[in-house]
């Protein structure tokens, strides 16, 4: 079994947690809680790019930071276009606490170690937002182009889990 990091913890705990909370995430703190969750990608994505050994992880990091900036473009696109704010929401600011521990913890180590602890939160990271999106997001997202994009994103995310745990087993 697989241990998730801090950050994945905080994430499995804090989704489904906020969602009972509040019942219905609206769509406005949807956006600010998928936005959010890209951006902490990036910039654990960015701190891999120059800390990694492995050329195979920096490269994956690379296409982390490459793809949630990708994903986080389109939706600012959209909530321009739709004219909503995202709502900053405890969730979101939960996933901010956690990620600015995570990154502080990752940031403390270096060669191998740090290769490993990057990749396995990774996985857990992709793991739990992937549960977020299918199992709260996208069913209370009432707009269908912000469901959309969504639903675009965990077919994306998911494939960036796949990744990371075959990355996990390439690192010596």
């Amino acid at each position: 079994m697989k241990s998730l990091t801090t950050l994945g913890f905080m994430l499995a705990l804090l989704l489904p947690a906020t969602a009972i909370a509040a019942a219905t995430p609206t769509d406005p703190q949807i956006a600010h809680i998928a936005y959010t969750a890209g951006e902490i990608d990036i910039s654990v994505g960015k701190l891999a790019i120059t800390k990694a050994k492995s050329p195979a992880v920096r490269a994956f990091a690379e296409e982390m930071v490459r793809d949630h900036a990708a994903v986080n473009e389109q939706a600012l696109a959209l909530v321009r276009k739709l004219g909503v704010t995202p709502e900053d929401n405890s969730t979101s600011q939960g996933l901010v606490k956690a990620a600015i521990a995570e990154r502080a913890k990752l940031a403390g180590l270096s060669g191998v170690a740090f290769d490993r602890a990057y990749v396995a939160n990774e996985i857990a990271y992709h793991g739990a937002v992937n549960g977020a999106l299918s199992d709260v997001l996208i069913p209370n997202a009432n707009n269908g182009e912000l469901k959309s994009l969504l639903q675009t994103g965990l077919k994306l995310f998911s494939e960036h889990q796949a990744h990371a745990e075959h990355l996990a087993g390439q690192i010596k």
